[in-house]
């Protein structure tokens, strides 16, 4: 099957990558959570570049079956009604200095994902926004966002000490709080076993912004203490099944595992990533009918697969010897391999000799073997000889090799540059 005929069946995920500074360099990167659970589910992450004029070039991602956004700075305030705020410049200047790695407004970014979200509500292409992803996917149907949620509503909770703890930076993955799962929603369906009759849940979060006034399309899945939704859909726009999708979450079910090991906190967990994957099939198969029909991978009888077992280990054997220096069979197993590479001859001439050539290679594993046993003899009386020297002399004799090296690597360099020349 070429890799065209792939492009049409495996559904395509675009993630829109976060820039950060590394070695004075820039460079993008995905929470590779993120794309472990998106590939475990049967569907393709293909990564969007934050580069500058991007979000004119989207077409070229085409076919687009799914798009997830996840984390990021802090949405440029004047894609939403941030003067309503009601906080001071004092206020602003403490937030900025608090949390600078997340106020560092990136607008390449914020451009991408906006045109990406309203492209997705535009055509029903299902849509999975994690943290920031979920602000995004508010703003771009015209709801609001608190610019700090600590100072605009967790302190401002009289009957909560402290407020909600909703990010911790000495904590990142760690860190959990409470919320509070609606029923008959997606999110009360995923978590459905581990919910008691308090209906909730401890989830972790790393943001200090979060939904305000929510979109009117939108449905609330769940709620921290202090009132901050933290999880929201569209019901008239929720079936898998169908290929319809579309929800926010503010928390980030894919962090949600026990220290040191991939189980998750609860069986809920990975839910939402599941049942994205299965809106994005679904969506892909709606519009690629064909792509349905995928050809079922070969099945051998029981004989044939007994003898692909031996070929695949003979040249398992082979490479472990000429990668390791070890051989972890014996020399018949070695065979089979030779003799298959030796009979393949509906080839071109060329790879023929070329297969010949390998099968002749395993063929003689005792004679590398024997190879192998020499040299390490040689090694052997070699640091003998060495440990009877003195300082001095293992001094001069590093010296030596070391202006030999010099002198070769000279005298190659001038070979190439004649070579060279000679070709022009």
């Amino acid at each position: 099957m070429s890799s065209s005929d792939l492009s049409t069946i495996l559904p395509r995920v675009l993630i829109v990558s976060r820039r950060t500074l590394r070695k004075n360099k820039f460079v993008d990167f995905v929470g590779e959570y993120h794309l472990d659970l998106i590939v475990s589910y049967g569907a393709v992450p293909v990564i969007v570049p934050r580069v500058r004029g991007l979000h004119m070039l989207l077409q070229s991602f085409e076919p687009i079956h799914g798009v997830l956004l996840c984390e990021g700075e802090d949405i440029d305030p004047s894609h939403y009604e941030a003067e309503i705020s009601g906080l001071s410049e004092e206020e602003l200047e403490e937030i900025r200095n608090l949390h600078a790695s997340d106020t560092d407004i990136d607008k390449e970014k914020d451009t991408i994902e906006l045109s990406l979200a309203k492209l997705c509500l535009e055509r029903n292409i299902p849509y999975l926004g994690i943290c920031r992803g979920s602000q995004v996917l508010n703003v771009a149907c015209g709801g609001t966002l608190y610019q700090d949620v600590e100072k605009e509503i967790s302190k401002k909770c009289k009957e909560l000490e402290g407020g909600v703890v909703h990010m911790d930076y000495e904590n990142y993955d760690g860190h959990r709080h409470v919320i509070k799962v609606v029923e008959n929603t997606p999110l009360h369906k995923w978590f459905e076993e581990s919910l008691e009759e308090k209906m909730e849940i401890m989830v972790n979060s790393y943001h200090h912004q979060g939904v305000k006034k929510l979109a009117n399309r939108f449905v609330p899945m769940a709620f921290a203490p202090d009132g901050l939704i933290e999880g929201f859909y569209d019901p008239d726009a929720y079936n898998p099944e169908e290929g319809k999708f579309i929800m926010g979450l503010q928390f980030h079910p894919e962090r949600m595992r026990q220290q040191d090991s991939e189980k998750f906190d609860y069986p809920g967990c990975p839910s939402a990533y599941k049942e994205f994957a299965k809106a994005v099939i679904a969506y892909e198969k709606r519009l690629n009918p064909s792509s349905a029909c995928v050809p079922k991978s070969l099945k051998l009888d029981p004989e044939l697969e007994t003898k692909r077992k031996i070929l695949v280990r003979s040249f398992s054997i082979a490479r472990d010897m000429y990668s390791n220096g070890m051989v972890s069979g014996q020399e018949s197993e070695l065979e089979v391999g030779a003799k298959f590479l030796e009979a393949n001859t509906a080839l071109s001439s060329q790879q023929e000799k070329r297969l010949k050539q390998m099968g002749a290679t395993v063929r003689n594993a005792s004679a590398y073997k024997e190879r192998l046993k020499i040299n390490e003899e040689k090694s052997i009386v070699a640091r003998a000889i060495m440990g009877k020297m003195s300082i001095e002399q293992l001094s001069d004799l590093m010296s030596f090799y070391h202006m030999m090296g010099q002198i070769c690597s000279e005298a190659m360099e001038k070979k190439l540059h004649d070579l060279v020349n000679e070709g022009i």
